[in-house]
């Protein structure tokens, strides 16, 4: 994609708001800019060319190059959590997800902000710029809610076609991801403008089918006159890992020399971008994961063959994004959109294998044969190994406050948006709502919408800051907390704290300078006591504004955030002979 035209900067001024009177009875309205809000599921933070990777995404990289890539944007270390920060602008602790909806437990269950689902406390993004006069529309991960009365057409969104679980097959078999009987394989429920709905079994791939139906509805909406906010949000590269031939043989061969190599080739990548400093060491892994030259071949060939799928996963999405920004050029409206990228969270190593009975049912009923990895009918991760590549050069990955399970990439894109600059101040998923609405000019309610009570933005537009204006989103004393399982963390200006069971942790508090470190290397708890006094102070403030609970022994519960069996169910299954599939 060619360099695009910037437009000025005052095109979004808070100006553009629907209360502002025209200068002239007869003359035209300002053309109030389009929103497109793209997510992809477990992207890692090296995995797109322009941060590193060797994988080719050529749309997202062109949108770097031209706008802002920000290296220090943070989610949620699970899906759910960010998705509902995301659209809310607040702490996923007070609008319902102050832990994933699966996972919740005895402790946690009825209590304020654990509902599991976008809660009343909120007024969605979609339906803020719905009442500020955008067509809404939503296509792909929802995340937020099963039953329809949580659907995203209730939360806003005029059109929606949402996977509205946390995963699925990536093809047309409908296959849910967690199994409670092995006898009864999981269903993944997909809705339609909130009335649920069955995918097409055939032709169906999740990447392209989400796409074609984010832009039927823009189509449709062509002659409205309207700008429109769209959310695109991807479930790749999320397992199962799933992706078309001949998207797969693109990557074939590339992986066989393993994870340490990858690493250190990435590193070196992003180095010669300007992403990370010349002197950033690599991260080598955790060392309760084997190295690459410590497994066999048969397992060597299996994992290789998996990161040749995530790859491939990873291309056709960049594909897909392509598609509908051809679409906008081709229309005339690309030029006035706002694009927006970011991933949900870290890569993801951990397994799903643990929760309810998943293993019986996946080894039951998948062939996850090497020569069936990435095809219909198999079931395969993404793995320990991969995923800290992945987070290249951060340490751990998806469910950890880690730098390697929150820190995600982020591209920001449009008109007075700085081309081709690289942003490294703290910015934070919450911020992307009020983003949004300056962008739009339209205006949260604050604390009253429709005569019920609703939380206030807890984000800052990070605006000023994307237009060159402003030299960050917070200031040194500004406060952002995490706590999702029991792990916790919290960072102030340069500083952060981050709590994480052993074996991944210390079991204790931990103090790091992310300004000098990064990879959070150097726990400085013992040589900076008052330093952590301060943040444990911050840390119970935290916890009291948004009525986190804090329950003892919650990260070594057992299931999907203790890391799983992987390297044993590896091994059991590099075993498989090709079969019929049941």
């Amino acid at each position: 994609m060619k360099t695009l035209p910037l437009l000025l900067a005052t095109l979004w001024a808070p100006a553009l708001a629907l209360a502002a009177p025209a200068a002239k009875p007869d003359s035209a309205p300002a053309k109030r800019p389009n929103i497109l809000l793209i997510v992809a599921d477990d992207l890692g933070y090296t995995d797109l060319g322009s941060f590193g990777a060797e994988i080719s995404t050529p749309n997202l990289d062109a949108l770097a190059r031209t706008g802002v890539r920000m290296t220090s944007f943070y989610a949620a270390p699970f899906c759910s959590p960010t998705r509902a920060m995301l659209l809310s602008g607040s702490d996923n602790h007070l609008v319902g997800f102050g832990d994933m909806a699966e996972l919740i437990t005895a402790e946690q269950k009825g209590k304020p902000g654990y509902e599991g689902y976008l809660n009343d406390r909120v007024v969605p993004m979609a339906q803020i710029l719905k009442d500020g006069g955008y067509r809404t529309l939503m296509a792909g991960k929802w995340h937020l809610g099963v039953p329809e009365q949580f659907s995203p057409a209730t939360r806003g969104f005029e059109q929606s076609y949402a996977m509205v679980m946390g995963g699925a097959s990536h093809w047309g078999d409908q296959s849910g991801i967690v199994a409670l009987d092995p006898a009864k394989p999981p269903k993944a429920v997909y809705r339609e403008n909130g009335k649920a709905i069955d995918i097409p079994r055939d032709g169906f791939y999740s990447s392209v089918a989400f796409t074609d139906k984010l832009l039927e509805y823009m189509k449709n909406g062509e002659d409205s006159g309207k700008p429109f906010f769209a959310y695109l949000a991807f479930t790749a590269p999320h397992w199962p890992l799933h992706a078309p031939d001949e998207d797969i043989a693109k990557y074939e061969g590339r992986y066989k020399e393993g994870y340490d190599r990858l690493r250190k080739e990435r590193l070196e990548r992003m180095k010669k971008l300007g992403l990370v400093p010349a002197d950033t060491p690599v991260y080598e892994g955790h060392p309760y994961w084997p190295r690459w030259d410590s497994l066999t071949p048969e397992q060597q060939a299996s994992e290789a063959r998996r990161m040749t799928v995530y790859a491939a996963m990873i291309d056709n999405m960049d594909r897909q994004i392509g598609r509908v920004l051809d679409y906008l050029k081709q229309k005339g409206e690309l030029d006035n959109t706002f694009v927006f990228f970011m991933s949900d969270n870290g890569a993801d190593g951990n397994s799903v294998y643990d929760v309810g009975r998943t293993r019986e049912w996946i080894h039951k009923d998948m062939d996850n044969s090497t020569a069936n990895i990435g095809k219909p009918g198999s079931f395969i991760e993404y793995g320990p190994g991969w995923a800290q590549v992945g987070s290249t050069p951060f340490k751990l990955y998806k469910s950890f406050m880690y730098e390697g399970g929150i820190s995600v990439p982020a591209i920001a894109w449009g008109p007075g948006i700085g081309g081709g600059t690289i942003k490294r101040e703290f910015a934070h998923v919450m911020d992307v709502a009020p983003t949004i609405y300056q962008i739009a000019g339209v205006t949260h309610p604050g604390t009253e919408y429709q005569g019920r009570e609703v939380l206030p933005l807890r984000g800052k537009s990070m605006l000023p800051y994307l237009q060159g204006k402003a030299p960050g989103v917070r200031g040194k004393n500004d406060v952002v907390g995490w706590e999702l399982g029991g792990r916790k963390a919290l960072r102030k200006g340069d500083w952060k704290i981050v709590y994480a069971n052993t074996p991944w942790g210390e079991g204790t508090w931990e103090l790091y300078n992310i300004a000098k470190d990064r990879t959070e290397s150097r726990n400085l708890a013992t040589a900076q006591p008052a330093k952590l006094k301060e943040l444990l102070a911050d840390w119970k403030q935290y916890v009291a504004e948004t009525g986190t609970l804090e329950i003892d022994n919650l990260a070594n519960r057992p299931g999907y955030s203790n890391g799983g069996k992987y390297y044993e169910d590896l091994s059991i299954e590099v075993r498989m002979q090709p079969r019929e599939v049941r």
